[in-house]
C-alpha cells in the first residue's frame, strides 16, 4: 500500500530542501515523516491537510508550514532548549527539543500553520532585475511598478539593492543590500536606464515590518542552516522601513483592477514572484482577466508590462522569468532560475 499524500509531501520537500542546499532542513522533515507514521504529534499538527492529495499539498506548502512552524517557535525562545539546538544547527538536539515542543505548544504551532507561508526571498530581485532592465530598455520609459502577493514588501525595493550577475554589475556599491547570483549566459540590459517613478504593492495578508513578531514569522520560512539568506532578509527589511514601503491589504484581482492604471511617458509594470502557485484557479483567473483589460488599453506612449518569475511548468524544480509586454502582447521567457536566486541561466 502507498504513503497517503501527506507523509509524501513530507518526504518529499525533505528531498526538495535538500536539493536547495538546507541539509538541516531536509533530516527535520524526514524525522517529521518518521514521527507522523509513528503517530506522534506530527500527525495532529498536519491533520488539516490529512485528506488532500499531492497536488494540494504542494499548493498548500503544508511540509514548509511545520517547517516554518518550529523554526519561528525556535525563533521564538519560548523554548529554550529547541532554541539554542536551532542556533547550534545540531540535528541531535533540535530534534528531541521539537518533539517535546509539539507536545507542549501544539495550539501556538498550529496557528502558525493555519497563514500561507510569506517567504520574501530577496535575492529573487536578482531574477526580476532582467526584466526590469529589458522594459526599461525596450520602451525607454521610466518605470512605475505594482507587486502582487508582495508580503512585507522586500522585493518592492528591488532597484535600491546592488547586484553581481558574474561578470556584470548593476546598482549602487554602497547599497545596504547586495545581491549575487550564478549568471549563467549573457548579460542582461544592464546598460539601460533605470528611474522607478512610483512603486505600489499588496497582499491578502501583509507582513507588518514594525512588528516583531510578523518580522520573525518571515525569518522563520528562511532555513536555519541558509545565514547567508537570513542576513540579505534583516538587511532587506531595513531598507524597506528606512524608504516607508507600504503593502496593501488587498485581493490581487481586485487591487489590480482598481489600483493599477497606465501613465503617458512611463511604463507600468506589474509583477510578483512565486505567488501564482497560491492563488485558487478563480483568482488567477480573475487577475489574468485584469491585465490583460489594462494591456488592450496600453499604447506606445502608455505601455503595461507583466513580469513573473513562476515554477516552470515542464521543470517544477525550478523557476522561469516571464515578460508579456504592450501593445503587442507578446510573452517571452527571460530566464530560467534557482527558485531562491542562487542561479540565472539567461534567455533572452
Amino acid at each position: 500500500m502507498s504513503d497517503p499524500d501527506v507523509l509524501r509531501i513530507l518526504k518529499l520537500q525533505a528531498k526538495s530542501c535538500r536539493n536547495l542546499g538546507s541539509p538541516l532542513s531536509g533530516e527535520i522533515l524526514d524525522r517529521c515523516a518518521a514521527d507522523w507514521e509513528a503517530g506522534g504529534p506530527v500527525r495532529q499538527l498536519m491533520a488539516p491537510w490529512a485528506e488532500f492529495d499531492l497536488k494540494r499539498q504542494f499548493a498548500d506548502a503544508s511540509a514548509l508550514r511545520l517547517l516554518g512552524a518550529l523554526h519561528d517557535l525556535a525563533l521564538s525562545g519560548e523554548e529554550p532548549a529547541l532554541a539554542a539546538a536551532y542556533q547550534a544547527l545540531e540535528i541531535e538536539r533540535i530534534w528531541p527539543a521539537a518533539g517535546a515542543a509539539m507536545r507542549r505548544r501544539s495550539e501556538t504551532l498550529a496557528t502558525f500553520m493555519g497563514h500561507e507561508p510569506q517567504t520574501n526571498e530577496v535575492r529573487r530581485s536578482a531574477v526580476l532585475l532582467g526584466g526590469f532592465l529589458q522594459a526599461a530598455k525596450e520602451t525607454g520609459l521610466p518605470l512605475r511598478t505594482f507587486e502582487l502577493g508582495a508580503s512585507a514588501g522586500l522585493n518592492t525595493s528591488w532597484d535600491r539593492f546592488f547586484y553581481e550577475l558574474g561578470e556584470a554589475r548593476w546598482g549602487d556599491p554602497a547599497a545596504k543590500v547586495r545581491l549575487d547570483t550564478e549568471w549563467r549566459g549573457p548579460p542582461p540590459a544592464v546598460d539601460a536606464r533605470v528611474e522607478v517613478l512610483s512603486r505600489a504593492a499588496c497582499d491578502r495578508r501583509p507582513g507588518d515590518l514594525s512588528d516583531p513578531v510578523q518580522r520573525r514569522r518571515l525569518l522563520a520560512y528562511i532555513w536555519p542552516d541558509q545565514r547567508d539568506r537570513l542576513a540579505r532578509a534583516k538587511a532587506a527589511m531595513e531598507v524597506a522601513q528606512a524608504n516607508g514601503i507600504v503593502v496593501e491589504t488587498a485581493d490581487a484581482a481586485e487591487w489590480t483592477r482598481s489600483r493599477v492604471d497606465l501613465q503617458r511617458g512611463a511604463a507600468t509594470i506589474v509583477y510578483h514572484s512565486v505567488f501564482w502557485q497560491y492563488m485558487p484557479g478563480e483568482a488567477q483567473d480573475a487577475t489574468r482577466s485584469a491585465i490583460d483589460t489594462l494591456g488592450a488599453r496600453a499604447t506606445a506612449e502608455a505601455p503595461f508590462a507583466w513580469l513573473r518569475m513562476e515554477p516552470d511548468p515542464t521543470d517544477l524544480a525550478n523557476m522561469l522569468l516571464s515578460l508579456t509586454m504592450w501593445p503587442g502582447g507578446e510573452t517571452r521567457e527571460l530566464a530560467k532560475s534557482h527558485p531562491h536566486g542562487a542561479w540565472v541561466e539567461w534567455r533572452a
